[in-house]
């Protein structure tokens, strides 16, 4: 039974990540720090499997990352450990600059002297992902696709943070020969997303009659990939990717901040419980947020002609579904949203 290490793995992406290893038959260790956008009820389903361990550690501990990985030799590592809203690296850039440089590096340089301390055939076969967005690649026009050879041109600090963490990879497999694979992804969208993100705050406050604050005119495109389809791709870029490839994973699905909104609001006056008026009356447009890039688009066609992935969840469903998802798990979401205030609006500086 191979082992893989997924940092990050109790928060949105990461937990489906772990899901799509156990469901394929790994032994999985979780490390994460638990930062208010994570939590240990996003693995509750998979908290009696014994192939699975979780472990509350900072990666940017570098002994307790060596020792981890010392311990459970791990085959693989998934690096999902990242802070991730635009707009709180807007209001407060050091904990993105910490976590999402620093903590990369320190990662890179302990699975380095783990994985110069392999044998040969384990040292072979060894993999790590990073994992990052396609936000590094700046904005598009309305039209055009980002390809793996496409320039960064980060524009906030969220991305220039990752745009750091993506050439620290490539780094170490050029100078190390660190067998790294970086990836970038599109929107994400499904269960247990944080509700600070687009999807589950429309969700969410369309469900409690609340206003719907939409970005400028609503205009900004975005390529939507089902949280399941993203982890399932992640799988197949460690299993048969090439080391030091970087692999663009996208829904092929693009869709304006407005038109997403306002599907939120048809799904929800179609089958939750009605308002005094149709919820695209609560839609009101507010003061767009600093430096916000107009469109994004992935081009995916290196990763199907190589390893044969493409999307299977359609927007349409995925929708419906992750909606269906919100409005039966608010035992899950209601404390975070109590917590930390998780549906007002960040990002103002």
């Amino acid at each position: 039974m191979k082992t893989a290490l997924v940092t990050g793995g109790a928060g949105f992406i990461g937990s489906a990540t772990v899901r799509r290893l156990l469901a394929g038959g790994y032994r999985v260790v979780t490390l994460d720090k638990l930062t208010y956008a994570s939590t240990q009820a996003t693995l509750v389903d998979v908290a009696g499997d014994p192939r699975h361990l979780f472990l509350h550690r900072d990666i940017c501990d570098a002994e307790a990352v060596a020792a981890v990985l010392r311990q459970h030799r791990p085959d693989m590592v998934f690096h999902l450990a990242a802070e991730t809203h635009v707009d709180r690296s807007l209001d407060s850039s050091a904990p993105f600059i910490q976590s999402n440089i620093v903590g990369t590096w320190t990662l890179l340089e302990q699975c380095r002297a783990y994985w110069q301390g392999l044998d040969a055939p384990a040292a072979a076969a060894f993999r790590v992902i990073v994992v990052s967005t396609d936000e590094v690649y700046g904005e598009l026009g309305s039209t055009g696709t980002f390809t793996p050879d496409s320039p960064y041109r980060p524009r906030s600090p969220y991305s220039a943070s990752k745009a750091a963490s993506d050439h620290l990879a490539r780094a170490w497999h050029a100078s190390y020969g660190l067998p790294v694979i970086v990836t970038n992804c599109s929107n994400n969208y499904g269960p247990y997303q944080f509700p600070e993100k687009l999807i589950p705050l429309m969700i969410l406050r369309a469900l409690r009659g609340e206003t719907l604050p939409v970005y400028g005119d609503g205009g900004q495109v975005r390529d939507w990939l089902h949280v399941a389809d993203h982890a399932e791709a992640l799988v197949q870029v460690a299993e048969r990717g090439r080391p030091g490839a970087t692999y663009l994973i996208g829904g092929q699905c693009e869709r304006s901040n407005l038109e997403v909104v306002e599907a939120i609001c048809d799904i929800l006056d179609r089958d939750a419980s009605p308002l005094d008026k149709p919820r695209r009356a609560l839609i009101r447009f507010v003061a767009d947020r600093p430096g916000h890039d107009r469109r994004y688009a992935i081009d995916i066609s290196q990763i199907t002609a190589e390893l044969g992935w493409r999307p299977a969840v359609t927007f349409t469903d995925g929708l419906a579904a992750t909606i269906d998802w919100y409005r039966k798990n608010e035992d899950w979401w209601r404390p975070l949203v109590e917590r930390h205030n998780a549906l007002a609006r960040v990002g103002l500086s």
